[in-house]
């Protein structure tokens, strides 16, 4: 939900960790925001920065925990401020239903908007739901189609969760935070630092304008290569998207599999060779 002036509306509270909270309640600071201030004149932060490596871990042990038996999945990214009748809400309610009729689970931010459409669909066609909510300043809340939900206290670690547990990302149109998922995923693909898998945006009037930078002034001046650009899938048919993710996963397996064949086809020629020795 959004407030008239865009901003997020109230949801159903706001977590911090196993704790609800709501109202006057909710705490004017965000862990991550306690987490990188910087250090005052007091010696406190020798103490308690120790601490929080403690909490860090429990979230990432939590999220593996949590994730582990979820399967092949896809992420799909999108604003919270688009509201139920915007065609973008509409488009992302196919997205999911379209990744869940293909055996794949949706792995949203949990909340609402884009996230809420996405788990929508995929709840609603039978799929696994899952959002990955995050602590903020303001309520958010957990929208009502997550089967799966974990709530984060620290962006860094969720993710981790949605890179992790993704067969490939689906981005639909959003602002600062859908920007910061999109070019995480980029510069993990474009470093192999990830298994190479699919990135698709949906909607050529809002993505064209970005991608264009990137053809011109980006490459142009030698900041990214060709091949760069053919990391990054641009469609209008959430059909399209969803087909494209599939594909992809298809041939990635396809060549795991030869890959383990041909291994284990040299290992028996050279036992055999070994034995005719």
């Amino acid at each position: 939900m959004t407030s008239d002036d865009g901003v997020p509306a109230p949801g159903h509270g706001y977590r911090k960790g196993p704790v609800l909270l709501r109202r006057g309640q909710i705490p004017t600071t965000t862990t991550d925001q306690r987490l990188l201030a910087r250090p005052g004149s007091s010696a406190s932060w020798l103490h308690s920065d120790q601490w929080r490596v403690m909490r860090i871990q429990s979230e990432f042990v939590e999220g593996f925990s949590a994730l582990a038996e979820v399967g092949p999945a896809v992420s799909v990214f999108g604003s919270a401020r688009v509201k139920p009748e915007h065609p973008d809400f509409a488009l992302a309610e196919r997205v999911g239903r379209g990744l869940a009729e293909a055996g794949y689970a949706v792995i949203t931010g949990g909340g609402p908007g884009v996230m809420e459409a996405a788990n929508k669909g995929a709840s609603q066609a039978g799929g696994l739901s899952v959002g990955l909510g995050i602590e903020l300043p303001f309520e958010q809340g957990m929208n009502p189609w997550v089967d799966l939900g974990v709530n984060f206290r620290y962006f860094f670690a969720r993710k981790t969760m949605f890179v992790k547990y993704a067969q490939g990302f689906i981005v639909l149109p959003g602002g600062f935070g859908t920007f910061d998922e999109l070019f995480e995923a980029l510069t993990l693909v474009q470093t192999h630092k990830v298994t190479e898998f699919p990135i698709v945006l949906v909607g050529r009037d809002y993505w064209r304008g970005l991608l264009d930078w990137f053809a011109g002034p980006v490459r142009e001046r030698g900041m990214i290569g060709d091949r760069d650009l053919d990391l990054i899938k641009l469609v209008d048919d959430p059909d399209d998207a969803v087909a494209h993710v599939v594909a992809h996963d298809a041939a990635l397996r396809d060549a795991e599999e030869a890959a383990v064949a041909e291994s284990a086809a040299a290992e028996a020629a050279a036992a055999r060779a070994a034995a005719q020795a």
